[in-house]
């Protein structure tokens, strides 16, 4: 999918949300031009396995939710390449207090912010949906007092839980080290705790967000699903899941999936935010 340059959407690109030492993290911002009553905002986290990756793979999907109404934000965050868990929880954590922060200034509604992500953005989207507002999470840096709350949470493809049968992150061969270990510094025997500890199904509670799931035919980036829709079932929080059977992983960034995934965000955004 290419970039789309909607007449109807303004662009603010490069804007430094935080800065730890003489690293600057950037955010962009995709807002409608017609302004109106405050709007929805989503921050949207790319994917890459927590290693790699840009947040310029998401700019078709962040014009086509400014183009549908949404003020959309694309933060960049610490990989693991630099910084291992939770460097890069705290900066999208930091990334969520600055929205907050300059709310007015984007014309958003500070009751309706959404935390979406793709791949390893889903499951620290996730993450960020069920440790809102947790001190250990939220990390030092500016605008302290500020809530790290989100009101919804769409996940797509990204894993919920990095231990168990389901999750193909705790698999370490001779030939292979997998994303997780790379991300948390250490494999699931070395530090087990650790992979506990950084799965969002850990956390989810009466206070996790509505949450939708777009997921694609690989089964092991379902991992933890089924268990937190269970927990969120119990709490009467509502889920709503829409599944590509013909769909990789890559599913996102390519026709024929990427139009129907933006009807299922768009419709089930408008559900719970009427």
């Amino acid at each position: 999918v290419k970039a789309f340059h909607y007449a109807d959407v303004r662009k603010e690109m490069d804007i430094v949300y935080r800065t730890i030492g003489t690293r600057e993290l950037l955010i962009d911002v995709f807002t409608p031009i017609q302004q109106g009553t405050a709007r929805t905002a989503v921050i949207m986290i790319h994917g890459g396995g927590w290693r790699s990756g840009s947040r310029i793979q998401h700019y078709p999907m962040a014009e086509r939710l400014a183009h549908l109404g949404y003020v959309c934000f694309t933060p960049e965050y610490r990989l693991s390449t630099e910084a291992l868990f939770p460097a890069s929880v705290y900066d999208i954590k930091a990334a969520i207090r600055w929205v907050r922060v300059h709310a007015s200034a984007y014309h958003v509604d500070t009751s309706r912010i959404v935390i979406a992500g793709f791949s390893s953005g889903g499951e620290m989207a996730a993450f960020m949906a069920t440790t809102g507002d947790m001190p250990l999470f939220d990390g030092p840096g500016a605008n302290p007092r500020v809530s790290t709350g989100v009101d919804a949470l769409i996940d797509i493809d990204g894993i919920l839980t990095f231990t168990g049968p389901e999750s193909g992150e705790s698999t370490d061969t001779a030939g292979r080290i997998s994303a997780g270990t790379y991300w948390l510094g250490y494999n699931e025997k070395q530090s087990p705790g650790l992979w506990i500890a950084a799965s969002p199904l850990t956390y989810v509670s009466a206070r996790t967000p509505p949450t939708l799931f777009v997921n694609s035919s690989v089964a092991r980036m379902h991992a933890g699903r089924d268990a937190y829709i269970s927990m969120l079932n119990r709490h009467h929080v509502y889920t709503e899941v829409h599944h590509f059977d013909d769909a990789t992983h890559s599913f996102p960034l390519f026709y024929p999936w990427f139009d129907p995934m933006m009807d299922y965000i768009d419709g089930f955004l408008r559900k719970i935010f009427p």
